[in-house]
């Protein structure tokens, strides 16, 4: 194992003090495509939803209803949650199959210029080697460190490491851990949530305290416990930022986890990375507003238009943890598709793979993986380090999307107005027109995505020779990946394209525009 730098760092700077002096650094803003494993214990069951620890301990579970298979999908294979509760989950789930070099080489191969790792989701347990939580994989499940492999095989592929924790939900999220059936035969017999280290001699996990997976039983819970509970989880997450000396620390959730402790937390983990690497370029992502040192992160959807700042969505395909319950959302081209159209208005791509809890890729997934992959290599050039234009795109009378669906032209924009979370293209939504485009620069070429390309002509009215947008004089379109010449002709009012058939292999086709820049 590579050493792990100490945690330990020097005087700290100020939050205002590092605010003055950050940009986003290079690696981020060329990046445009990173991928991110959200993985961990709850993996292990096959269907249950993404918030299966929860939901496991819900006999109805309300409006939440993608967790509505977890308890009786826990009955079937575990057992009653009173007996067998999700410490048992962590207990079984082994990990046997990761092999974190081949997953980054792979990673690599299909484009991804960074990476990021799930260290703690809502439920509490961490993937690294803790000091401050006995509840990690080192411990307990795998005994992996997880993160601690997956961070020597970024240093190895030379691929930016960051980590993802969802951990401030915690004291809420778990309450359904100390509830109990309401109907059928254990009716009232409370679930495991109540057990206690004593109830764990001569069990697996003795030596364990439940309280500190779930946390106290509500009526035992004082002010005094719950600040305990915010600084042990500043404590855990110092170590995981500076210990792994990561490049990107990201948060779920809105605001700062428990307020200023995220914030000292994100401090702690700026100073580090200054004090150790002399340098700022480093990543703070989350929902977290009027905070310009912080990466704008927009979760299963888009900006509706080109943002000022970098920002990042993120998609997954199914739930955020791999389900066969739950039919993919998406395919490769509405990932493709998504992509484009982020990375047109300043945006980077973080695709969630959802591994097996083996940790192995699901066939499905890498078939779609591969395809993405493809493309993303025919057509690098028009993506990794390039910039909006003046516009974001063309011919914007393609989708409306609701909060269902999504949204992506400017008129639904307007209908939407700022719910950009939760609002993705998927493979239900109607698809886009043949003449809607999106467009990146790089150096002095435009590129023109074509998001479904369809043989015959493609007018462009934006690129006129008298277009508000005042575009040169084009000289030469060249479709990315083929030697084809592309015939055009550029008028006073738009440029017009001879799409040949099959461009783009049935996904987004890229035109580079010599010219007019």
């Amino acid at each position: 194992m590579m050493q792990l730098a100490s945690h330990a760092y020097a005087q700290q700077q100020s939050w205002e003090q590092l605010t003055k002096q950050y940009q986003f650094p290079k690696w981020f803003t060329e990046a445009k495509l990173g991928i991110w494993v959200h993985w961990g214990a709850q993996t292990l069951p096959d269907s249950g939803g993404g918030w299966y620890a929860r939901h496991m301990y819900m006999q109805n579970v309300g409006g939440e209803k993608f967790g509505a298979n977890a308890y009786p999908y826990h009955l079937r294979h575990f057992g009653h949650p009173s007996e067998k509760g999700f410490k048992d989950v962590i207990h079984e789930w082994k990990a046997e199959k990761l092999n974190t070099d081949a997953l980054m080489a792979y990673f690599k191969s299909i484009g991804a210029r960074y990476f990021v790792a799930l260290s703690a989701h809502h439920d509490h347990f961490d993937n690294f080697n803790s000091t401050h939580h006995a509840w990690n994989s080192v411990n307990v499940g795998p005994h992996k460190d997880i993160i601690g492999l997956f961070r020597e095989s970024a240093a190895k592929y030379h691929i930016p490491f960051g980590v993802s924790s969802h951990d401030d939900r915690f004291l809420s999220w778990w309450l359904p851990a100390f509830g109990a059936d309401t109907s059928g035969p254990k009716k009232g017999v409370k679930y495991d949530g109540y057990l206690t280290r004593a109830d764990g001699t001569g069990k697996w996990w003795e030596g364990l305290d439940p309280a500190d997976l779930y946390g106290l039983p509500p009526e035992k819970r004082t002010k005094e416990w719950i600040e305990g509970v915010k600084k042990n989880w500043l404590e855990r997450h110092v170590e995981l930022a500076t210990k792994y000396d990561i490049d990107m620390l990201w948060f779920d959730g809105y605001g700062f986890p428990y307020g200023n402790y995220g914030k000292e937390a994100s401090a702690a983990f700026l100073n580090y990375h200054l004090q150790k690497h002399k340098n700022l370029s480093v990543v703070v992502a989350g929902k977290i507003n009027n905070e310009p040192m912080v990466l704008r992160d927009i979760e299963r959807g888009g900006a509706s238009g080109i943002l000022p700042y970098p920002w990042q969505g993120t998609m997954t395909f199914t739930h955020w943890f791999y389900k066969k319950d739950v039919p993919s959302r998406h395919n490769a081209r509405t990932v493709i598709e998504s992509f484009t159209d982020m990375i047109s208005k300043n945006g980077n791509l973080l695709l969630n793979v959802e591994l097996l809890p083996d940790g192995t890729i699901p066939a499905d997934h890498k078939r779609i993986l591969d395809t993405i992959g493809r493309w993303m290599n025919r057509n690098k050039e028009a993506i990794y380090a390039s910039t909006p234009w003046k516009i974001f795109g063309d011919n914007l009378n393609g989708i409306v999307r609701t909060r269902e669906v999504s949204i992506t032209d400017a008129e639904a924009s307007k209908k939407q107005g700022a719910a950009e979370d939760f609002n993705e293209r998927t493979i239900a939504s109607p698809p886009y027109s043949s003449r809607e485009v999106r467009f990146t620069v790089k150096g002095k070429h435009l590129y023109v995505f074509v998001l479904k390309p369809a043989a015959g002509e493609l007018v462009i009215p934006s690129l006129g020779l008298r277009s508000a947008y005042t575009p040169g004089k084009v000289t030469e379109v060249r479709l990315l990946g083929s030697k084809q010449k592309i015939d055009f002709k550029q008028g006073d009012d738009e440029l017009r394209i001879m799409i040949p058939a099959a461009s783009g292999e049935g996904y987004t086709a890229v035109f580079r525009i010599d010219g007019a820049l």
